[in-house]
């Protein structure tokens, strides 16, 4: 069973897997990511709310998985939905956010 997703404004919200991945599609507007990896993140995040054993989700956590996907997926999308997601104001924003992409990215090698 699907955990609830608790939003911002602290209504609730059945998940929806078509508005993630309508998010996640706008974030890879032309970009070269094929419909099958978009397919298999969607599917990971789904598992990860499964598997969590809990009744409700803050849309931030849903946002973090997407983010989390995204930035295996394609830097120019993780940037994209972070800008969004985050509310950036400003280019230092943007600027601090790839700073981050860089560290995650050394971490992992």
């Amino acid at each position: 069973m699907m955990p609830a997703v608790v939003k911002r404004n602290g209504t609730r919200a059945d998940f929806d897997p078509a508005k993630l991945r309508a998010s996640m599609s706008l974030a890879l507007r032309k970009r070269p990511v094929p419909a099958q990896a978009v397919d298999a993140a969607v599917a990971r995040i789904q598992e990860r709310l499964q598997t969590s054993g809990k009744r409700e989700v803050p849309s931030g956590y849903v946002g973090e998985l997407v983010m989390d996907e995204l930035r295996r997926l394609d830097q120019v999308a993780y940037v994209r939905f972070a800008s969004v997601y985050r509310s950036f104001e400003n280019i230092h924003e943007f600027v601090r956010a790839i700073d981050e992409f860089r560290a995650i990215g050394d971490d992992e090698r």
